[in-house]
């Protein structure tokens, strides 16, 4: 995999394959090896305008920092309201509701859970249909802790 990064960077499906790389190598316990493929992966869509997974780059990047620990807290939670503003500037709502949930963990950590719940709610209550997938139901879990 990491042989075809090159090629890959290069194309906008790639940008999806390295997000899925980048959690693979998370996953692995190489969170370094993960913010740096997400970094450059975020620095090519700087340089050539391909925006279409910028908001899920930015939200992995976060989950990144926060897996590092230590005062990664606020680069997370800007690299989070980033991705929200990606999303939303793209009408992209599923990229929105996955940086929210993303969000609204963190909020949920630092104890800013009113505002966590109420954020979630907003994303979350604009869905009508596709329930039965695994972020709505991450969503609603989340939300329904927020709530109890």
């Amino acid at each position: 995999m990491e042989e075809g990064l090159a090629d890959l960077r290069r194309t906008i499906g790639g940008q999806y394959m390295i997000a899925l790389l980048a959690k693979n190598y998370s996953r692995m316990d190489r969170t370094e090896d993960a913010l740096k493929i997400v970094n450059e992966a975020l620095a090519e869509i700087e340089r050539t305008g391909a925006t279409v997974y910028k908001a899920e780059m930015l939200r992995l990047k976060g989950d990144m920092l926060l897996i590092q620990g230590g005062e990664s807290t606020d680069n997370a939670e800007h690299c989070f309201r980033g991705a929200l503003e990606v999303a939303r500037a793209q009408e992209a709502k599923w990229w929105e509701l996955r940086a929210m949930v993303s969000l609204a963990r963190l909020l949920r950590d630092t104890g800013r859970r009113a505002e966590a719940r109420s954020l979630l709610a907003e994303i979350y209550n604009w869905f009508t249909e596709g329930f039965e997938l695994r972020d709505l139901k991450e969503a609603k879990k989340l939300l329904e802790e927020l709530n109890g």
